[in-house]
Parts: structure tokens; C-alpha cells; sequence
């Protein structure tokens, strides 16, 4: 059996909700993963931040507007009128359950059972337009087998177990619809998965049934060796390993979420990256293979900041680089890039939330400099020791573009550069002219 996951943006509309059903029905069993309609989750967050302010009002107009755009989509998916008024039904339901969620105290519990909905109406509407067409369909609550332990991670036994149950209670069926991203956390309230959201959940499923493959299809051919978005001409990479796709999704490559893959990874099932728009384009596999000898991609991941720590004290001291990082680990700020000397650290950070209080601690060990709106460049490929050159042909690339920091070494899959972020786009544009042109 496979997994295909379908992102917002390929159940956008009855048009496109149309090609998806085209896409899935091929007389083999099937297990389907949707995310919301895309605009969706956009306007459930608008509803609960107008209820955490006390609007019932502001909350009202956007559930109206929800109303409206399903009952847009409703008339132009189905063509018998039992058909139309069981979505109506369906989606009057959820929107009246999200207006009975408009009282005095609105926690955070609330608002995620709010974020929940917009999976349970995609999901719904498909499963009835299966069902007019004479498909053999059948909707599979995440709710019943979707749930994670205390620490917030996947509850995976469970998932098994209870996943199989709700196989089992439709052996007929060749296709078996469920949402992404929602799920139970330890405790049975609604929670979600977070990280990589229906991503996530296409993978965690493929991994329970064991599945031949996992197929995440979105609105783009694959996982391109550079950003379309500043470079021209780039190409999908027909293969990626594993530990390439994470190091790539973790420095910026939009289309797939590091921590999402693991599952697949560990449980040996192919994952591909395929376009809705167009089906028949190969996209990207990836695998536990790998290409040797061959440089795949460049990501780049925005808004870094760049923490220099000099200190004389470092000088053949012991503990200091510990009481550094201990001090990012008390203010829960992960980092990204290191290097080091015998007199300083210079390490990267993404997140601003804490920085004045880490600069002031940090103080405590030396001269603190911090350089703001870096960016961080990550080239990916067989970057195995013995490969003769390959580091050298990324710095003849960006020979004339001020290099911050270089990191090689830490992993075998990976090169990072760090730069300004107005020398962003001649860094990706020099690195596809050497590497890939």
C-alpha cells in the first residue's frame, strides 16, 4: 500500500480537489492524507486570536467568511443535489461547533481543537465527492489512532495498534482517507503534530503499515538544487538521500520538514516529492541511497545571527567551549553553525527572542560581537573526506563575495557558508553558475 499526502494548496479548490480524486483512484489500496484547504488554517487563527482578545463579533464575520467559501466550493464539486446538502450538512456542523467555542475563556485548548477543523472539512468533502463518483472510500479519523506521549512525541506502538483497528473495520475499501497534522496528545485532548504537520502524519502512517512508498505531492516538481525564487533555471534533484532532503529542509527548502522523514528513514520507505500540477513530471525520491562523488543542492535559510565570543581565557582552558553552549541551553536557543579558534567561538543562532540576555551572560567569558541579517548557506552533496575538491570548488564560487563563517566537516553531507544577507542572491547565483551549470 502507499501513502500519498496532498498539501493545501492541491485541494485548493473543487477544481483541484477533482484532479486529486483522478490522482488517488487507481483500483489500489490507498491511504490519503489531506491538509486544509489552503487559506483555511489562515482564517481558524484569525478566529482564535479574535477570541483570545474577547471579539466575538471579529470571530463571527471570519466564520461567515468560511461559510461562504465552502458553499462556493460545495456547488461546484458535486453534481446531485443529496450530495451538495450532505457537505452542506457537513460543514454547517463544524462551523456551528467552532461558534459554540465563542464564551468567556478561551485557553489554549480551544484554540487547537479550532485548528483542527480545517483537516476534518477538506477530508470530508473529498471522501462525499469519492462517494458520489462510485468510489470505494472510507474516512479514517486521525483523531482515533493519531497521538503522541508526554514528551510530545509520536506515540508510535499506539499508532500501530489503533491505525490497524481502523483498517481492519473496512477491508472492502480501496482508499482511506484521514487529515494531517491533528492529532491526541497524551492526555486524549486535541493537539497537533507541529512539526512538519501533515507531512509528519503521511510519514508516521507509512511507517505503521509499513508502506511500499511515501508520495508528499505539492505545487512544486520536487526538491530544486537551488531557489527558484532567486535563481533562474534550476532543475528538481532526481535523488536525494536521506540525510541530503534533512540537511536541505533544515536550511531552507520550503517543500519538506527535517524532522518529517524520519520515520520513512528509519523504517527503509522511499519517500517522493510530486507536483499536483503536474503529475506526469518525475520530481524527487529520496532513499537510504546514495549518489557518490556528486554535489545535489544549495538552500539558504534567512534572518541568522552571528555571535563572536573572543576570549584570552580560552587559551588551553578547559570548560569554556561547555559553559558557551550551556548558556544557549539555558535559554532554550538552539544553534546552527560553529567554529572555532583558540581564542573565540563564532557560532550562529535563528531566533531573537533571548539574545540580549544570552549577550549579557556570554559577557561573563569575553568580548561579545554579534553581526545581524546573515544568512546561512548550505550546499549539499557526497561530501566524504576523500573527495578531492569538492570544498574547493564552493570557495572559488563565492571567491568574491566576504564570507562570515565556513563550517565542513560536521556532517558528510554538507558544506555551510555564512554571508550578508544583501550578498544572498549573487552567493546562490555564483554556486549554481560553478556547481551545477
Amino acid at each position: 500500500m502507499k501513502v500519498l499526502k496532498f498539501g493545501g494548496t492541491s485541494v485548493g479548490s473543487a477544481q483541484r480537489m477533482k484532479d486529486v480524486a483522478k490522482l488517488i483512484n487507481q483500483g489500489k489500496k490507498t491511504f490519503v492524507v489531506l491538509s486544509a484547504m489552503s487559506g483555511t488554517t489562515n482564517s481558524l487563527v484569525e478566529i482564535a486570536d479574535y477570541l483570545y482578545r474577547k471579539n466575538p463579533d471579529g470571530a463571527n464575520e471570519v466564520i461567515n467568511r468560511l461559510s461562504d467559501k465552502y458553499a462556493g466550493v460545495i456547488a461546484e464539486l458535486y453534481e446531485t443535489a443529496e450530495y451538495r446538502d450532505k457537505a452542506a450538512e457537513h460543514i454547517q456542523s463544524i462551523l456551528d461547533y467552532i461558534r459554540s467555542l465563542i464564551k468567556d475563556l478561551f485557553t489554549i485548548f480551544e484554540e487547537r481543537i479550532i485548528l483542527a477543523q480545517g483537516e476534518l472539512m477538506s477530508t470530508g468533502l473529498l471522501n462525499l465527492y469519492l462517494n458520489e463518483i462510485g468510489v470505494c472510500s472510507a474516512l479514517i479519523p486521525a483523531l482515533q489512532f493519531m497521538r503522541t506521549d508526554k514528551n510530545a512525541e509520536p506515540d508510535t506502538a499506539y499508532i500501530k495498534e489503533k491505525l490497524a483497528e481502523q483498517i481492519a473495520l473496512h477491508p472492502d475499501v480501496e482508499l482511506y482517507i484521514t487529515q494531517g497534522f491533528i492529532c491526541r496528545n497524551a492526555y486524549g485532548e486535541i493537539d497537533n503534530l507541529q512539526r512538519g504537520g501533515s507531512d509528519y502524519t503521511a510519514s508516521l502512517i507509512g511507517a505503521a503499515i509499513q508502506a511500499e512508498e511515501i508520495q508528499i505531492w505539492t505545487d512544486i516538481d520536487g526538491m530544486h538544487n537551488n531557489d527558484p525564487r532567486v535563481v533562474e533555471n534550476t532543475l528538481p534533484v532526481r535523488h536525494l538521500n536521506f540525510d541530503e532532503a534533512a540537511e536541505l529542509a533544515y536550511f531552507g527548502a520550503k517543500i519538506l520538514h527535517p524532522t518529517c522523514i524520519l520515520p520513512a528513514k528509519v523504517n527503509n520507505i522511499p519517500v517522493r516529492l510530486l507536483n499536483t500540477m503536474q503529475p506526469d513530471a518525475l520530481g524527487t525520491t529520496i532513499s537510504n541511497g546514495m549518489e557518490k562523488r556528486k554535489i545535489k543542492a544549495v538552500a539558504a535559510k534567512d534572518n541568522i545571527i552571528s555571535i563572536k565570543i573572543k576570549s584570552g581565557r580560552m587559551l588551553l582552558a578547559t570548560g569554556f567551549m561547555r559553559r558557551v553552549f550551556e548558556t544557549f541551553e539555558s535559554y532554550h536557543t538552539p544553534i546552527d553553525m560553529v567554529t572555532t579558534s583558540e581564542v573565540g567561538i563564532s557560532l550562529t543562532i535563528d531566533n531573537r527572542k533571548r539574545l540580549d540576555d544570552i549577550v549579557d551572560s556570554l559577557k561573563e567569558f569575553g568580548t561579545v560581537t554579534v553581526d545581524d541579517n546573515m544568512v546561512i548557506i548550505c550546499v549539499v552533496g557526497d561530501f566524504e573526506w576523500e573527495n578531492v575538491g569538492f570544498e574547493a570548488k564552493i570557495v572559488d564560487a563565492i571567491k568574491d563575495i566576504p564570507v562570515r563563517m565556513i563550517s565542513y566537516g560536521g556532517s558528510n553531507y554538507n558544506v555551510t557558508l555564512l554571508v550578508r544577507a544583501s550578498d544572498k542572491k549573487r552567493a546562490l547565483q555564483a554556486l549554481s553558475e560553478h556547481l551545477f551549470n
